[in-house]
C-alpha cells in the first residue's frame, strides 16, 4: 500500500495508490497469478478518475501506468505495479507512507523477489530528489511527485 497525501490551506487529498497483487497456492494445490494494478487487503478504497482529481485539485495527472514485468517471476508470478505522476499547479505540502523502499519483496518457495517501490519528486530545476518511505516536503507549483509501486514476490520456482 502506498499512501500519498497532499494539500495546503485550501485543498487535501488522501489516496491509496495501487500495485501487483501477489502470486500464491490454495489448499488444494493448485496456484495462480497476481493481478496487476491493485489494490490488496484494502476495503472501501479506489483511485480517483483522473478527470475528478484534476476538476477538484490543482494538478495534473501526467502519468499512469502498469510497469509491465515488474512483478515477482516464478512458477506463478507476481502482478506488476504502477507508476504515477502528479503534477502541482499550486504550492502544496505532499506525505508518502510507503514500505518496500530499501528491500525487496520476497518471493515464496522459491519464487522471486519483486521490485523495489520509490517516491520521488521532480524540481523545478530538474533535479529528481528521492524521498524516504515514509516522508514528506513541499512542492511547489510546477514541480511533480513521481509514486513507483513496489511489486509482490513470485510464488514457487518456475
Amino acid at each position: 500500500m502506498n499512501n500519498l497525501t497532499f494539500g495546503n490551506e485550501e485543498y487535501q487529498y488522501y489516496e491509496t495508490i495501487c500495485s501487483g497483487s501477489p502470486a500464491g497456492r490454495m489448499n488444494d494445490g493448485r496456484g495462480f497469478d497476481g493481478a496487476s494494478g491493485v489494490h490488496v487487503h484494502m476495503t472501501n478504497s479506489r483511485l480517483t478518475d483522473p478527470e475528478i482529481l484534476e476538476l477538484r485539485f490543482p494538478v495534473l495527472l501526467e502519468d499512469f501506468h502498469i510497469r509491465e514485468g515488474s512483478g515477482g517471476k516464478g512458477k506463478w508470478s507476481a502482478g506488476d505495479g504502477t507508476r504515477r505522476t502528479i503534477r502541482f499547479l499550486k504550492t502544496m505540502e505532499c506525505a508518502i507512507l510507503s514500505s518496500h523502499r530499501s528491500g525487496p519483496p520476497r518471493g515464496v518457495e522459491g519464487g522471486g523477489d519483486g521490485e523495489m517501490g520509490k517516491t520521488e519528486v521532480r524540481r523545478k530545476d530538474g533535479h529528481v530528489e528521492t524521498l524516504k518511505g515514509c516522508d514528506q516536503t513541499v512542492i511547489e507549483a510546477g514541480e511533480a511527485v513521481i509514486v513507483t509501486t513496489p511489486t509482490a514476490g513470485g510464488f514457487g520456482k518456475a
